[in-house]
């Protein structure tokens, strides 16, 4: 057991979804050695509970309830547990999503754009505004939604990806300046490359995957789901407590030109 450390979350409760790797992961970890009692949310329960393990190991605690994105009654049932046993929701990481099946807008099946954008889009919508209204009823609050760098830029072969991710980006601008005065803020975290499950299936693609495509990245690397962690975290602190509607691009530098 590592300690916590810094007990800057000691008190507060925060949410991650898609808690069961990844981003999603590294965050809970890092938010439950900072004190923090961490809603672990995940479709996946064996992988949530070795999120949860985690976190333990880490010095922090930790729940793990299920939960769909894509499906309101799921997201419904995880937001009344919530509150029946924490009765307040002080930060909440909107992490998970999906990638989708890569192919050309004129190829791309009807139904393959409408998954996409039902569980990136509408779920993040659907999270946020059930955090939103606990957090103006209590008024105050932090929301991180991850994105991607495809929510500022255009990838060939991922438009509904790219979409979603853009979507994401504009929501969390326009939420941010709904509850802007009431003490709440929103902001989002747009990670380039980046060593996870949901990378590995993309780059899986490619011959030589993550070393071929690290290449193109300015800082020859991907990130790590820890770097990553970290600024989403710090996003959701108060030492961020004058950042809203603040889109943090992490990509090794992929998005500077």
């Amino acid at each position: 057991m590592s300690g916590r450390g810094v007990d800057d979350f000691a008190g507060k409760t925060v949410l991650v979804t898609g808690a069961s790797s990844g981003i999603g992961r590294a965050a809970a970890v890092l938010l439950g050695r900072r004190g923090a009692s961490v809603i672990v949310a995940a479709r996946r329960e064996a992988q949530a509970r070795e999120t949860v393990r985690a976190v333990e190991e880490a010095g922090g605690e930790a729940w793990f309830h299920p939960a769909d994105i894509a499906s309101q009654a799921s997201l419904d049932a995880l937001f009344a547990a919530i509150e029946a046993r924490y009765s307040r929701l002080d930060g909440a990481l909107n992490n998970a999503g999906t990638e989708g099946d890569p192919a050309p807008l004129p190829d791309m099946a009807v139904e393959e754009f409408d998954r996409v954008i039902s569980t990136n889009v509408r779920g993040t919508w659907l999270c946020l505004r059930h955090e939103l209204r606990i957090m103006r009823a209590q008024g105050q609050g932090a929301i991180v939604n991850t994105a991607s760098i495809a929510g500022v830029v255009g990838f060939p072969g991922a438009s509904a990806y790219t979409a979603s991710k853009h979507a994401i980006v504009g929501m969390t601008r326009s939420a941010s300046l709904d509850v802007a005065a009431l003490g709440v803020r929103v902001n989002c975290l747009c990670p380039g490359g980046t060593s996870t499950e949901m990378s590995e299936r993309w780059v899986s693609r490619v011959p030589g995957g993550e070393a071929t495509v690290a290449q193109g990245v300015p800082m020859k690397r991907f990130g790590r789901a820890e770097e990553l962690a970290a600024a989403a975290v710090f996003m959701l602190s108060d030492a961020a407590a004058y950042m809203t509607g603040s889109i943090l691009t992490m990509d090794g530098g992929s998005t500077t030109s």
